[in-house]
């Protein structure tokens, strides 16, 4: 689809910002990778070849018996017993003396009969967020050659857990503001473009709204409804939209007097095309201005509802609850300069991109 000339000079604008241009391309490259986690970071392989057949169980549920064990439950690939058998073709020689079994499947023969040699492709860190690693030692563990980042307090791999935790909170927080910019927005030029009485009781009812503490609210409902993700993003946007009302209401109080909008009423287009079609594009400035602090708000909201206890589950990864945890084991640094530069690199990263957004929608904004 092409860009219509006012976008093509936006798009323009943006590249020339290198903060932000560059900024972009970082961050879509780190949320990018993020999204494809499971086949990052698991306890489980991408690619299973038992048998002469493909198994994917990042995707599908195999219990131990699909591979030739003895119980139903999902089978533990980490597991040296479940690795032989896959290897192996499934003998049950794996139970007796499985490293042995899985030096000879190597060959290809076992005990001189031959064998459909099987395989597994791991991820490149076979841990997942929820993974409890033996160690050998007391957590948290110190960084090493197979733990990167190191460990937590209940040995589970942090550089798993960060990843997850990156994708986790963009998603959140993506969605949280999208969902209150679109009713801060609506509300805003509802308030501007109509004034008087519908201004005077809107405004009325956001005071109150502010004012009611967000934070019982969230504990009370969750002690009610128990803690989820969804019921978060809803508790928050619930309380979010009102940051965007001040800006486009006052953008649109002042413009609904100008002569556009007053020719566009005497020629009988309908309010709903006055107020999005022909009064919004000139509210984007500030509208954009205010998104990095929404944004860089909400991250901060989950980050501090986590450290607090009153977010996400507790078995979600989340960067505020290792942020909790570097508060508990300061014995360990490598959880706080963890944490730190997971907020550093994500929240400037974001401001970066809004602002170029922002000046490029600006018409008095060029970069030479």
């Amino acid at each position: 689809m092409r860009l219509s000339p006012l976008n093509q000079r936006r798009w323009r604008n943006f590249r020339r910002n290198g903060r932000a241009y560059w900024s972009l391309i970082i961050f879509s490259l780190l949320f990018g990778v993020s999204l494809f986690a499971e086949y990052l970071a698991n306890d489980k392989p991408i690619i299973v070849s038992y048998q002469g057949e493909w198994y994917s169980p990042v995707h599908k549920f195999y219990s131990e018996q699909d591979f030739g064990g003895d119980f139903p439950t999902e089978a533990i690939y980490r597991d040296i017993e479940v690795q032989c058998l896959i290897r192996s073709g499934g003998l049950e020689a794996c139970f007796d003396d499985p490293e042995g079994i899985m030096a000879q499947a190597e060959t290809g023969v076992v005990d001189g009969q031959a064998i459909i040699r099987g395989w597994l492709l791991w991820p490149p860190i076979p841990y997942s967020y929820d993974t409890v690693n033996d160690i050998g030692g007391a957590a948290p563990s110190a960084p090493d050659s197979m733990h990167l980042l190191g460990t937590d307090d209940t040995a589970r791999d942090v550089l798993a857990r960060v990843i997850y935790g990156f994708r986790l909170s963009i998603l959140f927080t993506l969605i949280v503001t999208g969902i209150a910019s679109v009713i801060g927005v609506i509300a805003g030029a509802v308030q501007g473009y109509f004034g008087g009485w519908t201004d005077l009781i809107f405004q009325r009812f956001i005071e109150i709204w502010t004012s009611t503490p967000q934070l019982y609210i969230i504990i009370i409902l969750f002690a009610i409804l128990g803690r989820s993700f969804w019921l978060l993003v809803f508790l928050t946007a619930l309380f979010g939209w009102p940051s965007l009302v001040g800006v486009v209401r006052a953008e649109f109080l002042r413009a609904r007097n100008f002569e556009y909008v007053r020719a566009a009423r005497a020629l009988g287009v309908s309010n709903t095309k006055i107020m999005f079609r022909h009064m919004l594009p000139n509210a984007m400035v500030a509208t954009l201005t205010m998104l990095p602090f929404i944004i860089t708000g909400t991250i901060g909201t989950l980050a501090s509802l986590d450290f607090l206890g009153f977010g996400l589950p507790s078995s979600a990864p989340s960067l505020g609850e290792l942020t909790l945890q570097a508060k508990q084991n300061l014995q360990a640094p490598w959880l706080g300069f963890t944490a730190f530069f997971a907020f550093a690199i994500m929240l400037s990263l974001l401001v970066f991109i809004f602002e170029g957004i922002r000046d490029a929608f600006d018409p008095r904004k060029t970069f030479s």
